[in-house]
C-alpha cells in the first residue's frame, strides 16, 4: 500500500558520526531504533500598526530543534565506538537519516537528512535492581535545515 498512512515504526533510522581521531572519516553507526525531535519551528513577530488597525505578522527566525537518536547498546556493535563517540562530543560532525518504509518495509521516496555536531553521547544507564533495556543515546546541534536528498 505505497502512499497510505504511516507508523512511527515505518522508517529506516542511520546514523554516521565523524571519528575525530580520523578527521573527514564517517563511523557509519548503522541503523537506530529511535529519534526525536528535529522538527522545525519560527519565533514569530507581529507588527500592531496604528490607527487601532489590524496585528500583521512579520513571520520569524526558523529554528531546528536537536535530534535525538537511541538504541539497544550491543556490546559487540557499539562498546567499541563508545570512546570516540565520547571523544567527539562538542566537536565531531554527524549526520542522520530518516527514511520512511511502505508497510512492506520498502523504502518510500527520498530520506530526510539533518546535518550538525554531536552534543550528548549517553551510554546505557546502570540500575542493579531493574532489567529493563540498556540504551544508547546520541544528541545532535542541527546546523542549517533538515533536507529531504
Amino acid at each position: 500500500m505505497a502512499g497510505g498512512p504511516t507508523r512511527s515504526d515505518t522508517y529506516l533510522l542511520n546514523v554516521h558520526v565523524e571519528d575525530v581521531a580520523d578527521p573527514g572519516s564517517l563511523i557509519n553507526l548503522g541503523t537506530w531504533d529511535k529519534m526525536t525531535g528535529g522538527g522545525q519551528s519560527a519565533s514569530s513577530t507581529q507588527y500592531r500598526p496604528g490607527g487601532m488597525a489590524p496585528p500583521v505578522s512579520l513571520g520569524g527566525l526558523v529554528s531546528v530543534a536537536n535530534v535525538v537518536v537511541s538504541r539497544l547498546y550491543r556490546l559487540a556493535r557499539d562498546h567499541d565506538h563508545v570512546q570516540r563517540l565520547l571523544n567527539g562530543v562538542g566537536k565531531a560532525n554527524m549526520v542522520v537519516s530518516k527514511q520512511p518504509l511502505d508497510i512492506d518495509g520498502n523504502v518510500y521516496g527520498k530520506p530526510i537528512v539533518y546535518h550538525g555536531i554531536l552534543d550528548r553521547c549517553t551510554p546505557p544507564e546502570v540500575d542493579s535492581e531493574a532489567a529493563n533495556a540498556g540504551l544508547i543515546e546520541l544528541e545532535m546541534v542541527v546546523e542549517g535545515y533538515p533536507t529531504a536528498s
